[in-house]
């Protein structure tokens, strides 16, 4: 690209989309615009759903996948969806009407927000890209975390998840977090602040895990993740915006061990979007891993409905 880049991420916010639907069935109509360059194949996922919510998230995935490859590489936007599959290890991936991959990226999505990171092959001809994206909203389920931990206790709610956490993750998150991470609580902090304390931690490492797992292609119950360890991990905190570059809103250099052994492979930045979200993204490249940990994660752009819809009319 025009500006040296090779990795790219985009992210949309659907809660500003269609916000006077409020029946799925209702999008036929009101995201018409929209649904008119996706074909029947990209359309029937959207009205499966149950909430308007998930609906749209279903329809900005699509849209933002055929935006990410008609922008990288030209295809015209009617010749991406044929193009969208999976390859041997079911990452996603996008091939030409030759049959070349030429476009790699991770989708992930939650409470309205979706997000896309894509490489284009042909702006990195070394060699593989592996790519993990994960977006947490740590208010989405608020009301049912606090209700569960004044039941049940905080060690009780970490429990739940002991099947997808190391041991040492679990330890650090029942007893020593609220202690290891400076700012995490205010001076003086109530009883529900702890827990939004905790349960940012919580949603931090989750993040981490899921987009370190959606980067290796496996599931999330893989019988080794209780050998992957993000060590004395440091939630990001919330930012006043959403394009910061750098400060204690973006953690960087969290330190990664599977099976006791330091993974220095991949480079992985956990960065605050506003109060609520945070955005995960890990990148490796296998065969020349330097290239990978030189790439700047910098902040996800936000696209506008137009912004996308601009792109598919100038490239029908």
């Amino acid at each position: 690209m025009a500006d040296g880049s090779i990795l790219f991420q985009w992210m949309v916010d659907t809660r500003e989309w269609y916000s006077e639907v409020d029946k799925v069935k209702d999008l036929r109509t009101a995201a018409s615009d929209a649904l008119a360059f996706l074909t029947p194949d990209y359309q029937e996922p959207i009205f499966s759903q149950h909430f308007v919510k998930d609906a749209k998230m279903v329809l900005a995935s699509a849209l933002l996948k055929h935006y990410a490859v008609t922008r990288l590489t030209g295809t015209p936007w009617r010749a991406v969806g044929g193009g969208l599959s999976r390859n041997r290890l079911k990452k996603p991936i996008f091939r030409d009407a030759a049959g070349v991959e030429t476009v790699r990226f991770n989708v992930s999505h939650q409470s309205g927000l979706v997000a896309i990171a894509a490489v284009a092959t042909r702006d990195y001809p070394a060699g593989d890209v592996e790519i993990g994206v994960d977006v947490v909203c740590t208010s989405e389920r608020r009301t049912s975390d606090h209700s569960y931990i004044a039941r049940d206790g905080w060690p009780a709610f970490v429990d739940t998840f002991a099947e997808v956490f190391a041991p040492e993750e679990e330890r650090y998150l029942k007893n020593r977090v609220l202690y290891a991470v400076p700012g995490l609580l205010p001076p003086n902090a109530t009883d529900e602040e702890v827990s939004d304390g905790r349960l940012r931690a919580f949603y931090s490492l989750w993040a981490m895990r899921e987009a370190y797992v959606k980067l290796t292609g496996v599931a999330l119950l893989a019988d080794w993740l209780r050998l992957l360890e993000f060590r004395d991990f440091i939630p990001p905190r919330p930012s006043i915006g959403w394009g910061t570059q750098e400060g204690f809103d973006v953690i960087g250099d969290t330190e990664m061990y599977f099976k006791g052994v330091r993974v220095r492979d991949i480079s992985l930045s956990l960065r605050s979007l506003g109060d609520d979200f945070m955005f995960c993204t890990a990148i490796r490249t296998p065969s020349k891993v330097e290239d990978g940990l030189s790439w700047p994660l910098k902040p996800y752009e936000k696209l506008t409905l137009e912004d996308v819809l601009d792109m598919a009319r100038m490239n029908p």
